[in-house]
């Protein structure tokens, strides 16, 4: 059934487009151009995030801030092996997906750990990359509380999934 979800919508668009008299073609051309705008406009900024994650990464930053916050985490029942998973998660989707995968093969998939890892890689965002990407192409340059309120939402929702996974 789930196969026919997208040639129906396909479809139900195309009939859309008919009966208002709306030509798809152009409409899509111009939104193609519109994404290659965009994709150029917010290239440098995905590059400079990348670039400062591999760094932060590299330098061994992100391991001493592990090591520093771990005692804290694990009061708040968040196991050590996820701090380094957590320090990351807010910059980069790429980066911990590689360490979810890391902490897979190392603790097998269904333990306490990787079922944490789980529910945290699907209740949090990378709260820098989409900042980024989605302030860049609007007109607003004040972030004011977007980033410390999201990143407050990121670090509740970790301790929530630690929580659930525990007596789940």
């Amino acid at each position: 059934m789930a196969v026919y979800i997208i040639p129906v919508f396909l479809l139900l668009l195309f009939i859309t487009c008919l009966i208002k008299n709306i030509n798809a073609y152009s409409c899509f051309a111009k939104g193609a151009k519109e994404a290659v705008d965009l994709c150029i406009k917010t290239f440098p900024l995905l590059v400079a995030i990348f670039c400062a994650v591999e760094l932060f990464s590299l330098s061994g930053l992100a391991e001493k801030l592990s090591n520093f916050i771990a005692p804290l985490f694990s009061l708040l029942g968040i196991p050590k092996e996820l701090v380094n998973f957590l320090v990351l998660r807010p910059f980069t989707g790429s980066g911990s997906l590689a360490l979810i995968s890391e902490i897979f093969a190392t603790y097998g998939p269904d333990s306490y750990i990787s079922r944490c890892a789980s529910v945290i890689m699907s209740c949090t965002e990378t709260v820098f990359y989409v900042t980024a990407v989605y302030f860049s192409t609007t007109k607003v340059k004040k972030l004011g509380y977007t980033i410390p309120v999201a990143l407050i939402s990121c670090f509740i929702g970790s301790i929530i999934a630690c929580l659930l996974c525990k007596i789940m």
